[in-house]
């Protein structure tokens, strides 16, 4: 009869002990903010959404315990069981993680242990799952990725300066990353034995095992590019970028019984319904219980542009029904030409519906949302991160619908009010249709597509995310393939895009 062994305790450990010295910061660089959050929040929260990650410990710079804290109370994170005060150097603060470890295990008993960099934000939960995989085989694994650069060894000859001395074999060179996982009895064993060397330091904890316990393997796990550090000035510019930039997996499709489960009773708003994406949305949520108001100019005579009939559209809805769970706005205008050559009433207009009315809808939804606990849902364009000749309008108004989406997700977490922001590929609309005129048949995703993916984001507890909508994927257009290695993908694919 077999007997059932449990998984041990596996537990991540931040190490934010640095200072912001190099990136010309009089606070330590994981407190600065990115992307609207603090370095060690976007950190922490990849761990509390890890499955594989129990609880988490922060090591903290020397007087900055209760920023950690109150950052810790705010997000609500339930797996940071301890904050701890970091030491003087990496060596002390990983001891003390160790005592901070052991505290609690049974006599025999083991743990995981996983070491990160507070301020490598850009973690994948498949790097950290992983890490834990490899741990039941091994007793100490790192993450790395292959050097794209050549790596050369140099020696200081007085005046002359640097000379190269060798230049190793790229194709065996790997740049380590974190996290670095252990049996906590290793790692433990290994500082163990590095206290009895007078000498000993070490700026990363694979090096101690490699030195003081070299007969134990140290298995590799593929780290990826995305998961940088943010250590010059440089970096946080670039790790604010990759956050703006990636994109987030739609939800899962629900049961046809969840879907009228979810919407039965429920109320959505959609501004821009008359046709193309928002009708085909009115339409599904319609036929799975909900109150739809589908508003748009040809059908309502509703102009989004105009702030008193949005307010009116919405105290209708909200008067015969009590409620207003969704709001979503599909409106919008593509206008393409030369800035130089548009006249005054086309750049208005452009400004207006793409700009100020999702302004106006946001601001007019928030009352009724803040009742619900529902969510918003805007629009931009494949054209968002990066602007093109004669599509100046356009792309510069849809690259504000996700600053907007971001800057109200934080703005209105407390209230429990979500906004996200669809990104589909080009879709076959009547708008583009009017622009572009008939294009090859399967070239364009389809509207009810993009609307099936919109249905979905809406009944998920996803806030602040730029959600894409690719055509290539196999489940009818909507996103699954996601993350930071999305954020490549969306520069090199969305060069034609609008």
């Amino acid at each position: 009869m077999s007997q059932h062994i449990a998984k041990p305790r596996t537990t991540a450990v931040i190490l934010a002990g640095g200072t912001g010295q190099r990136v010309g910061l009089s606070i330590p660089k994981q407190l600065l903010k990115i992307a609207g959050k603090a370095v060690i929040e976007h950190t922490l929260t990849t761990f509390e959404n890890a499955d594989s990650i129990d609880d988490v410990i922060v090591l903290m710079a020397q007087g900055y315990v209760p920023d950690v804290e109150k950052i810790v109370a705010k997000a609500g994170f339930k797996k940071v069981s301890k904050v701890i005060e970091g030491g003087s150097t990496r060596n002390e603060t990983t001891e003390r993680a160790i005592a901070a470890l052991g505290e609690g295990l049974a006599e025999g008993e083991d743990a995981n242990v996983l070491f990160h960099d507070a301020v490598r934000p850009l973690l994948s939960q498949r790097v950290i799952d992983d890490c834990v995989v490899a741990l039941e085989r091994f007793q100490a694994v790192d993450v790395a990725i292959p050097s794209a650069d050549t790596i050369i060894v140099t020696r200081t000859h007085g005046e002359d300066g640097e000379f190269i001395t060798e230049i190793p074999d790229r194709s065996r060179l790997r740049r380590g990353q974190t996290p670095q996982a252990f049996k906590l009895s290793t790692i433990k064993r290994a500082y163990e034995v590095a206290s009895n060397d007078p000498n000993f330091q070490a700026t990363d904890d694979c090096s101690v095992v490699l030195k003081y316990l070299p007969d134990v393997p140290i298995h590799v796990v593929a780290g990826d590019e995305y998961n940088m550090k943010v250590t010059q000035p440089v970096d946080v510019f670039i790790a604010d970028k990759l956050f703006q930039l990636a994109s987030t997996a739609a939800p899962e499709q629900v049961s046809e019984e969840a879907y009228r489960e979810l919407l039965t009773g429920k109320t959505m708003v959609v501004f821009g319904g008359s046709y193309g994406i928002g009708k085909d949305i009115g339409e599904l949520a319609e036929s799975y219980g909900a109150k739809v108001y589908a508003l748009g100019r040809s059908t309502t005579g509703t102009h989004v542009e105009n702030p008193e009939e949005v307010d009116d559209a919405l105290s209708k809805a909200y008067a015969e029904t009590g409620r207003i769970d969704y709001v979503v706005n599909t409106a919008g205008v593509l206008r393409i030409g030369k800035l130089a050559e548009t006249d005054n009433a086309t750049i208005e207009e452009a400004l207006k519906v793409n700009y100020l009315a999702p302004v106006q809808i946001a601001r007019s939804s928030y009352k009724y949302l803040s009742e619900t606990k529902g969510q918003l849902l805007l629009y931009t364009s494949s054209s968002y991160t990066r602007g093109r000749a004669e599509y100046s309008l356009y792309s510069s108004t849809k690259a504000a619908m996700v600053n907007l989406t971001q800057a109200l997700s934080d703005e209105w977490a407390g209230d429990g009010v979500r906004v996200n922001c669809i990104n589909p590929e080009r879709t076959a609309t009547p708008m583009r249709t009017k622009a572009f005129g008939q294009e090859p048949s399967g070239s364009l995703l389809s509207s009810e597509a993009v609307a099936r993916t919109s249905l979905d984001v809406l009944l998920s507890e996803l806030t602040g995310h730029v959600i894409d909508v690719r055509q290539q994927d196999p489940t009818a257009g909507a996103a699954r393939a996601s993350g930071f290695e999305q954020a490549l993908a969306t520069v090199l694919d969305r060069q034609d895009g609008v």
